[in-house]
């Protein structure tokens, strides 16, 4: 089987959308669990981390090794532990978590002098553009292209095949509109397979 012909075989949009209602009526308003962070909260921080742990590590792995994500992750939230009352406006928040694991992930590629766009993701779980069936090497190869996409397409693509979460549940933990969200997942795999399909031809 061709790379190209890995990719995902449906929309990654039409299955986000499906399961967002039931994702999001579960949640508590970001503003009330934030609350409850600030007054000391335990559980209401492990909630959040839930919520929030994913995006943080796939903005990560947009940009360091997969052996350094997990530090990216328990850095980000020793910080929102120890700034979160710094922040005046909630419905702010997933923009500020993003920010921040953006710069604590730059600050660990920086230290660790590695180049993460050539390191292939050896330890992520295979996204949704490869199947079970398909050998490692496929799928490291498949995750490679991921990371020489731009930046924006990079981090939605992660962040929905590697990360597993829906179009609106981006959105909702990014701060970006789901429009932006939707022009990154089509733009960006649409690019993804055209690096796919140059692979095939060599």
């Amino acid at each position: 089987m061709t790379l190209s012909a890995i990719v995902l075989r449906e929309n990654p949009l039409r299955a986000s959308e499906a399961s967002a209602a039931p994702a999001q009526a579960a949640s508590r308003p970001l503003g009330e669990l934030l609350g409850e962070v600030a007054r000391g909260d335990d559980r209401a921080f492990a909630e959040l981390h839930r919520r929030f742990a994913r995006v943080v590590h796939g903005i990560a792995l947009a940009r360091v090794a997969p052996s350094d994500a997990e530090d990216v992750v328990q850095e980000v939230f020793v910080r929102v532990h120890r700034s979160l009352a710094t922040l005046r406006d909630p419905e702010s928040f997933p923009a500020w978590i993003c920010t921040l694991a953006r710069n604590v992930s730059a600050d660990a590629a920086r230290k660790s002098g590695r180049r993460p766009p050539t390191e292939p993701l050896r330890d992520v779980p295979a996204p949704a553009v490869v199947s079970p069936a398909d050998d490692d090497g496929v799928r490291e190869r498949v995750l490679e292209r991921l990371r020489e996409l731009p930046e924006a397409y990079r981090e939605t693509l992660l962040l929905r095949l590697a990360e597993g979460l829906t179009g609106p549940e981006i959105a909702a933990r990014t701060g970006l509109t789901p429009g932006s969200v939707r022009v990154n997942l089509c733009r960006g795999l649409a690019r993804l397979r055209e690096l796919l399909g140059e692979e095939d031809l060599r």
